[in-house]
């Protein structure tokens, strides 16, 4: 049985037409993708695969303008729509509003959650990045309705990553969570996707090994196989 987010909006696709929302939950399960540049055919390409969508524009050594990230965050959200999955935007719940996406993914040193419920009333769900079993908890008793936690192993996507957990920090981190869906990252690559999901995690982010693939297309659909 899919792990289920208690999240205050649902999307539904009409016909193709503007989305519709409920009260309700969303499953989370499968791919976790991340959109890191502003590429509209890779966003097609992780949204036929994935169960979320991320846009998170953090180059090395570069300022990204805020104009920039609403744009690529809207152009997420038509992809999004495309396919009928939710679309979530990182750190920034301001530009998650603009957008019009689903959630916002918050880092350690963003935002508390609290502070965006207060911004985003009953907008958007909230996801927390965790890297410790301290960490999880915490984001569970703050009310968070996802986790992502890691990284699980050695990962080359942040210039500063926090220490690596491996599998057991990682099915330590489930049973931290209780219900609450953790989604793996850090390092992961398709030949360990077996071992990621046997901890009994909800999801799996890759974003190098899927980017940065000879065949993106091919790493996609292994992740979201599972």
């Amino acid at each position: 049985m899919s792990p289920r987010i208690s999240a205050p909006r649902v999307k539904r696709i009409d016909s193709g037409a503007r989305r519709l929302y409920q009260r309700g939950v969303f499953e989370l399960r499968g791919f976790y993708a991340v959109l890191d540049r502003d590429d509209e055919d890779l966003a097609r390409l992780l949204a036929k695969y994935a169960c979320v969508l991320q846009v998170r524009l953090k180059p090395r050594g570069k300022r990204v303008d805020l104009e920039d990230i609403v744009r690529v965050a809207r152009m997420a959200r038509r992809v999004c729509d495309a396919v009928g999955i939710p679309l979530v935007v990182n750190d920034r719940v301001d530009v998650a509003l603009i957008a019009g996406a689903d959630g916002v993914h918050l880092g350690q040193t963003d935002l508390p959650i609290t502070e965006a419920r207060v911004l985003a009333g009953d907008r958007l769900f909230v996801g927390v990045s965790t890297h410790d079993l301290e960490q999880v908890r915490a984001a569970r008793a703050a009310g968070a309705d996802y986790l992502g936690f890691g990284p699980v192993f050695a990962t080359s996507t942040k210039e500063n990553p926090d220490l690596v957990q491996g599998i057991a920090g990682l099915r330590g981190a489930v049973s931290a969570a209780g219900t609450i869906p953790i989604v793996a990252i850090g390092g992961i690559t398709t030949d360990q996707v077996a071992a990621v999901l046997a901890t009994g995690v909800a999801g799996i982010c890759a974003i190098s090994a899927v980017t940065e693939a000879a065949d993106r297309e091919a790493a996609a659909r292994l992740f979201a196989r599972g």
